[in-house]
């Protein structure tokens, strides 16, 4: 089966309020499965524009991602991103 994945690209305006979104988000993606494979670090942009900061969390499956992402738990944390970035948020499945 195919694993899933939440894709962030994500520029922060607001580094100390979003510090609590990073320390809360972990442990609920963390309870669905989730191993965060990419979580900010050095990136280049080859082409066209991003953000400043990518962060890829794999599941064990697509649908695990969706439960994840949407569950009422993250759903309320991720105020704190929406409040605090400017994200684009995907959902993916892989190969």
């Amino acid at each position: 089966m195919p694993k899933g994945y939440i894709i962030g690209h994500i520029t922060v305006t607001n580094p100390e309020a979003y510090k609590e979104y990073v320390a809360r988000d972990t442990p609920i993606l963390e309870g669905f499965g989730g191993k965060f494979i990419v979580r900010g670090g050095e990136s280049e942009v080859a082409e066209g524009s991003l953000k400043q900061r990518h962060v890829v969390v794999e599941f064990p499956d697509y649908e695990t991602a969706k439960k994840a992402f949407y569950s009422p738990e993250y759903q309320e944390v991720a105020r704190i991103r929406i409040d605090n970035a400017e994200s684009d948020m995907l959902l993916v499945e892989g190969t």
